[in-house]
């Protein structure tokens, strides 16, 4: 079963929502190294994820001063991010999910600020520990990357 989290607000009472508090309890990353915003949607096996990207990130002072674009392993790591919500109800207290390897990674166009990242993240299998996640990261609908990432479960 699908949950559709309501997108036309930024405050909801929805209990299936995620916002930033809930991401902020699911992650241990933050700032500036917290690279995604929202959970939209989730089911067992997959997760939608959102990320808004601004001006304001530190990153675009030097990347690329006059022509600013998200570094790619910027893009990975907030795939890999919003891939742990995969995890969501699976893994028990006090572990966490940690980025064990990048089977294959593509960027296909740039992300510039005023873009919104959509991850769409499958989880291809998890057992015994270890899970592996197929990610597709889209603009306005268009893919701008996509990746297949491993990981592995240790305490927190």
């Amino acid at each position: 079963m699908t949950e559709t989290i309501p997108t036309t607000h930024t405050q909801t009472s929805d209990p299936r929502a995620l916002e930033i508090q809930a991401v902020l309890r699911q992650l241990p990353h933050r700032y500036p190294f917290l690279l995604v915003d929202r959970v939209l949607e989730r089911s067992e096996n997959t997760v939608h994820v959102l990320k808004n990207v601004t001006i304001n990130e530190p990153f675009f002072q030097g990347h690329f001063p006059g022509q600013p674009i998200m570094p790619g392993v910027l893009i990975l790591e907030a795939m890999a991010q919003a891939s742990i919500f995969l995890f969501y109800g699976k893994i028990a207290e006090g572990q966490v999910a940690f980025l064990a390897g990048v089977e294959s990674c593509r960027f296909r166009k740039p992300v510039t600020p005023g873009d919104q990242l959509h991850f769409h993240a499958q989880l291809e299998f998890f057992r015994r520990g270890l899970g592996k996640a197929k990610v597709e990261t889209k603009v306005d609908g268009v893919l701008v990357a996509e990746a297949v990432l491993t990981f592995a479960l240790a305490p927190s």
